[in-house]
């Protein structure tokens, strides 16, 4: 696994809403999710993954580290997927608050934020290292 040695970085964690069944994830399911390889959590109900804004530290971080692809690489896949009919990228939310209230309000969602913001509406099913 990638660890990168930035200091100042925070910790970015996987969640899911509270309210979800799912207890945790390993980092390849994750990645499955994101990419558009599948559709469902482990125990068959539906995954919707939501990003964070492209270019932001939090998502590059995510995408470094969970799904092994750069910002060049994933621009890269996505416009395959697109064009071939496969799939399209996630939606987006505006930062920490937007990803956690979309995911607190819609158990099948799953997207990634900063440790720092989890609070009782979501769960980490993953922590990022």
């Amino acid at each position: 696994m990638l660890v990168f040695g930035s200091a100042g970085a925070a910790d970015l964690v996987v969640i899911v809403s509270a309210r979800a069944p799912v207890p945790a994830l390993r980092a390849e399911q994750v990645a499955d999710i994101f990419l558009s390889e599948s559709h469902r959590f482990p125990d068959g109900s539906e995954a919707t993954p939501v990003d964070q804004q492209i270019g932001t530290a939090p998502r590059d971080e995510f995408y470094e580290k969970v799904v092994r692809r750069s910002p060049a690489l994933l621009r890269a896949y996505w416009t395959k997927m697109i064009f071939t009919g496969r799939g399209q990228p996630p939606r987006e939310a505006s930062g920490n608050a937007g990803v956690k209230k979309l995911v607190a309000e819609n158990p099948g969602m799953i997207g990634y934020i900063d440790r720092s913001a989890l609070d009782p509406t979501v769960r980490a099913v993953l922590t990022v290292h």
